[in-house]
């Protein structure tokens, strides 16, 4: 059955932090185990999460449900070494030693890999992971998952990015049938909102990531806050304190406004939350029932707060 029959879940386990090789199985597998206890039946994951160790925990984890029970998602074009990071001991700049290939037989092994790995027979999506420098490369794999669509292996053929304008440029050259957008849609950036609200009209579902933007948004203040995965820099500081005085002034968390902001978006089918811990799972799903008055949303709106990407 292809994923686009199945009615996708509004939240979805990002498993991207339970790859972490400073993580232990059993620590990473209970986040899993909580997430499912409570309803969730959308998981995100990928080879290049601690090369990995991501798709083992959550294949482990996952043995418990029946497999039509929920909808799984991976990712093919990227890699890094088992059970390291993107700063790896020798590393001088962050992912200098992971791996890019999207010719068809790289994404035949990687799709073979990750069946293995995750304990199942078939993958609801596999996106094509962080395209942005590889858009003609990436369309061998692409032509590779469309046989292992036919095959039955695959459901749903779909692009995994950070940037807007690489997924428009692939969408216009090629038919897939999802994508997912880290990042590019949230209180701090709105980049991805027209790319967004076009996919829609097209057909293609909409997986939603990074609604923290790495951490910044997730409260407020902090010491250190990080922005794309680097510490934040004086704007975005500036910007992410702005939203926060409005927020304490209609008594909202940030965190709820930030993720309750991409949720109330109609053209994203799926919005991903990525814990690390079962307390961040908690907060989590805590900070998607808080009630957030319209109010706050009008004066957000009014105050302009991002319009496009830092």
């Amino acid at each position: 059955m292809s994923a686009r029959t199945i009615a996708w879940p509004r939240l979805g386990l990002g498993c991207a932090s339970l790859g972490a090789p400073d993580l232990c199985d059993r620590d990473a597998e209970r986040v899993i185990d909580a997430a499912i206890d409570r309803g969730i039946r959308f998981f995100d994951v990928a080879p290049l999460y601690g090369g990995g160790l991501a798709e083992e925990r959550l294949g482990r984890a996952l043995a418990r449900l029946r497999r039509p029970e929920y909808v799984l998602c991976t990712k093919t074009g990227v890699t890094r070494a088992r059970a390291t990071t993107a700063m790896p001991p020798g590393a001088t700049r962050r992912r200098e030693f992971d791996v890019w290939d999207y010719s068809a037989a790289a994404t035949r092994a990687s799709v073979m890999r990750s069946l293995e790995r995750l304990r199942t027979d078939r993958l609801d999506v596999v996106h094509l992971h962080d395209v942005e420098d590889h858009l003609d490369r990436c369309l061998d794999g692409h032509r590779e998952l469309v046989r292992l669509r036919a095959e039955g292996v695959v459901g749903s053929i779909g692009i995994g990015s950070n940037l807007p304008g690489p997924v428009a440029t692939l969408i216009d050259k090629a038919p897939f049938d999802a994508f997912l957008l880290a990042g590019c849609y949230t209180l701090l950036d709105r980049s991805g909102r027209a790319l967004i609200e076009d996919a829609h009209s097209r057909g293609l579902r909409v997986v939603a990531g990074g609604v923290f933007n790495s951490g910044v948004l997730a409260a407020w203040p902090q010491g250190a806050p990080t922005y794309a995965y680097v510490p934040a820099p004086p704007s975005v500081v500036e910007r992410t304190h702005r939203i926060a005085v409005l927020c304490e002034r209609h008594r909202v968390p940030i965190g709820a406004a930030a993720l309750q902001f991409v949720l109330a978006q109609p053209a994203i089918a799926t919005v991903l939350i990525g814990p690390r811990t079962v307390a961040e799972l908690d907060a989590n799903l805590a900070a998607a029932r808080v009630e957030i008055p319209e109010a706050l949303w009008v004066d957000l709106g009014h105050d302009a707060i991002a319009a496009t990407a830092p």
